[in-house]
């Protein structure tokens, strides 16, 4: 009896889980890429340049002298790639098992997996994953989100931040905080400004990336 109470706890923590994986915002197949003109700003410092995100996925940045910069940049766009790109629940999740936790003050429930090879965790609120928690070798990090946009198609974050820590003591290594907005263009979501808020070693920094300019392929 024991046994099948937990089978039908872990199916419903799947279930639970996949809908709020499902609810995510991510391109369609049809998605035909696009291209910006790109600004960076941090500090005093401002970079301009051109950047494209192409229908199979492959990223290009051009224009800036920079090379660290222009990396910088080219980072970012395969960042956008990452949460955007449509895949597979089954392929992505479908040798984990689901179980759930708690629920904390706030109504976000969580969900232990079994089976991840980077020992995540998620909380989930409302269909969508409010906390990211994962250990990947020497650096452990939470990713808490607050805000969305709310499309037909799926939930975008709009306000989170990331918090690394050595997993061994606890210590924090790093602290970011994200605003991003975007805007519609033919039948797709698309960024269209991020700021980065970073705290690491005593030291504050603020990155804001805008993109302007932006065309469908």
């Amino acid at each position: 009896m024991q046994k099948s109470f937990m089978t039908e706890q872990q199916a419903d923590a799947r279930d639970l889980f996949r809908a709020a994986y499902e609810h995510r915002y991510t391109w369609d197949e049809n998605f035909p890429g696009y291209s910006a003109d790109i600004e960076l700003k941090q500090g005093d410092e401002v970079y301009s340049g051109h950047g494209c995100i192409k229908g199979d996925m492959t990223v290009e940045v051009s224009g800036i002298a920079d090379e660290e910069v222009q990396q910088s940049v080219y980072t970012q766009l395969r960042d956008i790639v990452t949460h955007r790109k449509r895949s597979n629940f089954e392929k992505s999740h479908g040798n984990n098992n689901f179980t759930a936790g708690e629920s904390d003050g706030d109504g976000n429930l969580e969900i232990l997996v079994q089976g991840d090879s980077m020992g995540s965790n998620y909380k989930i609120k409302n269909h969508n994953i409010t906390q990211v928690s994962r250990v990947m070798g020497r650096m452990a990090f939470v990713i808490d989100t607050y805000d969305y946009l709310e499309t037909p198609e799926g939930s975008l974050a709009t306000r989170y931040d990331a918090v690394f820590r050595n997993p061994q003591t606890g210590e924090i290594i790093k602290e970011l905080e994200f605003e991003d907005s975007f805007e519609k263009f033919g039948n797709y979501y698309l960024m269209t400004k991020q700021v980065i808020r970073a705290q690491e070693k005593g030291q504050a920094t603020t990155t804001e990336f805008n993109y302007s300019n932006i065309k469908l392929l």
